[in-house]
């Protein structure tokens, strides 16, 4: 039986009719997440190059150190908003925000200074995971409050194209962000990498200036009254606890959202250390004219690649969601997941440029489709009062996929794709000594050498990873963790199959 949604005509609603119903509230909203995103995925998109990379102006540290602080800053952002969403229900919109972008601000201010800080630590880890914790709570409190405002301005009638509309904004943020980043940056010649942290601290000045004078309060239900912290805190705890569909759910897809994330946590690094991109720099310094996002080798950044995710989602999301707004939601959720899935392990599977542009364009169509409906799903079936509370379960999936992925990844990149680790490997088997604390440029500098003797040619940097490539298969790593998103999307087929929500979330236009 169809259940499309109709105007009060009778006839059936389009994007343009259900955007102009949604209400003012979400419009701030939008503009709020897009700033934040913007500030967020600025520093977010470099940080794994920052954090893992031997160069000048780098930290210097291992996968499993960079999972270690991704592990910790994934549980804080995600399971805080469990807590802080129903203080944002009893407190206040307004208080909540303010206080999230002021300790953003000083979580990026201490990221672009680990290295001044690290002889008070003994090394950068730990002020790196000091900064980490601090931006992921203020990231942690913002959510709650910017998804209830744009929860509470939709209705069943336009909460499909209302979602995407979102995320689309989201994603302008999410675009514009690597291409500042990218430059601000700098070159590993000339590196300038604090500027991305003092770039992204001044974005959030500008929301918290926004929230503070043109944010108005969203109406609250009238009936509310304010808790003891102790009281939201098992309010979150309960409820969560008796809507048992909701919490299975929630579970299954922990394990995509643990393939999910490791496309902006390790690819990168992976982009960096394997794929060979001077295929798309070529394109862009040739046919386009623009350099700016180029290496040295004319390598085409592994941010700028990355951000082929953002930019399909920015041009096919509005259109996708209206089309699959006809689809039941648990449909679209898993046809986005195979999609994704296809996407994810293609992207770790070959060291072309192109080949990983286009993977990640395919797991991008896949990210369209299931994403929004993930937020829409936890959205529509919160109750009115409740809606930043629930807003702050959808975390949930991030904590468990996005914790547990980095804890996995970090060691699993260690042992199997860790270019300098293989590298120090590969030099071993062949008998050559080389300093403990060699930099990457150093490990590689010595295998062209040794391959230039075996081969008798001369050999390039792009040739010795071919060859470390073809001895040690790190592409093993995209195989296992695509797995993981593999299982989490049979356990929502048999979701599908046997839950009673089957007939309680269909969506459409």
């Amino acid at each position: 039986m169809s259940e499309e949604k109709t105007s009060t005509n009778g006839g059936k609603t389009g994007i343009m009719y259900q955007l102009k119903t949604i209400k003012p509230s979400f419009w701030s909203a939008n503009i709020m997440e897009a700033f934040e995103r913007l500030a967020y995925f600025g520093v977010r998109t470099i940080l794994p190059l920052y954090m893992v990379g031997t160069e000048t102006g780098r930290l210097g540290m291992s996968y499993t150190e960079k999972g270690v602080i991704f592990t910790v800053w994934a549980l804080l952002q995600c399971l805080i908003p469990m807590i802080s969403g129903g203080f944002t229900d009893n407190y206040g919109y307004k208080k909540s925000l303010v206080v999230a972008f002021t300790v953003n601000i000083i979580g990026y201010l201490l990221m672009g200074n680990v290295l001044e800080l690290s002889p008070f630590f003994g090394g950068t880890f730990v002020p790196m995971l000091i900064a980490a914790c601090i931006v992921g709570t203020g990231t942690a409190i913002f959510k709650p409050p910017v998804q209830g405002v744009v929860a509470k301005s939709l209705n069943e009638s336009n909460s499909g194209v209302g979602f995407g509309f979102f995320y689309w904004v989201v994603n302008i943020g999410g675009f514009l962000a690597p291409m500042a980043a990218s430059y601000l940056r700098g070159t590993d010649e000339t590196p300038t990498w604090q500027y991305v942290f003092y770039g992204a601290a001044i974005v959030t000045v500008i929301n918290l200036l926004f929230a503070i004078f043109v944010f108005r309060e969203p109406e609250r239900d009238p009936n509310a009254e304010k808790k003891a912290p102790f009281r939201v805190f098992k309010e979150t705890i309960v409820v969560l606890g008796k809507d048992r569909s909701m919490l299975f759910f929630l579970l299954i897809v922990s394990g995509f959202w643990l393939m999910f994330m490791q496309l902006w946590d390790l690819l990168p690094n992976f982009i960096e250390e394997w794929v060979d991109s001077r295929d798309i720099g070529g394109f862009f310094a040739n046919t386009l004219g623009i350099t700016a996002y180029n290496d040295a080798q004319g390598a085409f950044k592994p941010e700028m690649l990355i951000n082929v995710d953002s930019l399909t989602i920015i041009v096919l999301v509005l259109p996708l969601s209206w089309v699959f707004g006809h689809f039941r939601m648990i449909v679209a959720l898993i046809v986005g997941m195979v999609i994704s899935v296809i996407g994810f392990l293609g992207a770790g599977m070959t060291t072309m440029g192109v080949g990983v542009a286009f993977m990640i364009f395919v797991f991008a169509i896949g990210e369209i489709i299931c994403s929004p409906k993930f937020s829409e799903y936890i959205g529509m079936t919160a109750p009115i009062d409740k809606k930043a509370l629930y807003m702050g379960y959808s975390n949930i999936p991030f904590a468990i996929g996005w914790a547990l992925g980095n804890f996995i990844s970090g060691p699993l990149s260690d042992n199997f794709s860790s270019k300098l680790v293989l590298g120090k490997r590969f030099l071993t088997e062949h008998n050559v000594s080389y300093a403990q604390d060699a930099t990457l440029a150093d490990i590689m500098a010595q295998i062209q050498t040794v391959l230039t003797q075996q081969l008798g040619h001369s050999v390039d940097i792009y040739e010795a990873n071919r060859v470390l490539w073809d001895a040690y298969n790190p592409w093993i790593v995209w195989v296992i963790l695509a797995g993981v998103g593999v299982t989490s999307l049979l356990g929502m087929l048999v979701f599908y199959k046997f839950s009673s929500l089957k007939s309680k979330t269909t969506v459409t236009s």
